[in-house]
């Protein structure tokens, strides 16, 4: 059977923009390309090669030089959600709900969640939790909002974490992930990212539940994997996390470009006449 949203022609235009129900239906499947997009040319240029395109707080770090995500606000994620939305026109584009704006009530992150969507363009909404997230996850999506969990490492906490710390290396923690990942799939979360957890617990969690698992730092297993694209792309230099894959050096070539263009700037050798605009001649 032919895949309604793969790409046709020359021009690789999709036939449709993929959306949730596609996204379910890789449950076991051809594991799913999700990457983090913050900027429309970005956004350009993941979106032939992307099922999903992840608009995450990490956008606190990855842009504004921040610490953690904690500082990041609605409005930040508005305006950086419109623009990934405007630019994609294949893969499905997910905003993360920051820190503050979902976790009093499930009225709350209804608030949140349709002034998301609304203002941006996205076509579903991800936050962080577990068991303590399962009611609102069931309110939104009764409400007629998509939404992707996010189990394990769940970055929003990590003060009550310790740090950003690899999770479920003893049984209690072990159980409470799974518990958190079962809780998600049956309050009606179409997708969920396992974070940082050990290999064998993501594995597990994979298997157990019947919503495709995203994984960043857990297993290969998993249905789909994320990264934040300025780490996959080297834009970081050394300081990545380990289960970062750099796929290219770009703080490399961007160095040396920026190098050459200083100097050519200082020695006068740019522009050159190609580069200005002459007066036309009578």
């Amino acid at each position: 059977m032919s895949d309604p949203t793969a790409t046709a022609g020359s021009d690789r235009r999709p036939a449709r923009p993929i959306n949730v129900r596609d996204i379910q239906a890789r449950k076991g499947g051809t594991p799913l390309v999700c990457l983090t997009a913050y900027t429309a040319p970005m956004a350009h240029l993941l979106d032939a090669h992307a099922e999903v395109l992840l608009v995450g707080d990490s956008l606190g770090m990855a842009v504004y030089g921040m610490d953690t995500t904690l500082d990041v606000s609605v409005d930040m994620m508005i305006n950086h959600g419109r623009a990934v939305a405007k630019a994609a026109e294949r893969a499905l584009v997910v905003v993360d709900l920051p820190f503050g704006s979902y976790q009093e009530s499930p009225e709350q992150a209804f608030r949140t969640a349709a002034r998301v969507l609304a203002e941006t363009g996205a076509s579903a909404v991800k936050l962080e939790g577990g068991q303590d997230m399962a009611e609102t996850i069931r309110f939104l999506i009764a409400r007629g909002i998509p939404v992707m969990g996010h189990v394990g490492l769940t970055p929003q906490a990590v003060n009550q974490l310790g740090g950003f710390r690899i999770q479920g290396r003893d049984d209690a923690a072990a159980e409470r992930i799974r518990a958190d990942a079962t809780a998600v799939a049956r309050a009606g979360a179409f997708a969920l990212v396992v974070e940082g957890v050990v290999e064998p617990l993501a594995r597990e969690i994979t298997r157990a539940v019947k919503i495709p698992t995203i994984g960043i730092g857990a297993s290969a297993d998993c249905d789909g994997q994320v990264l934040v694209s300025e780490d996959m792309l080297g834009l970081f230099g050394e300081q990545t996390p380990r289960f970062v894959k750099h796929y290219a050096r770009l703080d490399q070539a961007i160095d040396t470009a920026v190098r050459q263009y200083a100097e050519e700037v200082r020695d006068r050798t740019f522009p050159e006449a190609t580069h200005v605009t002459r007066p036309r001649q009578g």
